[in-house]
């Protein structure tokens, strides 16, 4: 498990939306090729009052100019996600503790522009052809690598960061709660009773 850090993102923005530039960030400075990656996002005072020994072993004790904002939320990154195992598969097997507030997953994935969508061809669209049309995207001329960063909380509150590979800076990071709804219902999903 890894804390991140607190640095980057802005102080208006909602705890969530501050989780996300700061997963968004940390995965930033690991660079481009990564595997999918999990987060737990905790309440860092309720962690804090809790779980105080945690708390200090992740610096967020409190002290200091590193303290987290008030009503802040604390990214834990998981273990790695098992390979070969389907993303979709794998969030299927997740339960949460209660003292996970919410949660959070980078992927990267190769995307068309919308004008390049309308040609894929219509053998490519049906049930079972998922992967030939992942190796046409991955052959297309306009296809653009993009890292999602996609958070939800237990309250229904959800928040998406993507970069894009060729724009790869932290002032071209787009952000907004809708940026890529299948993978934000699959996380919901996983606070499902």
């Amino acid at each position: 498990m890894n804390n991140l850090p607190i640095d980057g993102a802005p102080l208006a923005a909602s705890p969530l939306t501050r989780a996300v530039l700061e997963i968004d960030e940390y995965v930033a400075g690991l660079g481009w090729d990564q595997p999918a990656r999990l987060f737990a996002l905790v309440d860092t005072d309720r962690l804090r009052a809790e779980e105080p020994a945690l708390a200090e072993r992740l610096g967020l004790d409190g002290e200091g100019d590193d303290a987290p904002v008030p009503a802040s939320l604390t990214p834990v990154e998981q273990d790695e996600l098992p390979p070969g195992v389907p993303l979709d598969e794998f969030l299927g097997t997740i339960a949460w503790p209660d003292a996970v507030a919410g949660c959070a997953m980078t992927v990267e994935r190769l995307m068309l522009p919308p004008s390049a969508e309308a040609s894929v061809p219509e053998s490519l669209q049906e049930e079972g052809a998922e992967e030939k049309l992942a190796q046409w995207v991955a052959e297309h001329p306009d296809r653009q690598e993009v890292r999602m960063t996609v958070a939800v909380l237990r309250d229904g509150a959800r928040e998406s960061a993507l970069r894009l590979r060729e724009k790869d800076s932290p002032t071209e990071v787009l952000t907004g709660p809708d940026l890529v709804p299948g993978l934000t219902d699959a996380l919901a999903a996983t606070f499902a009773d």
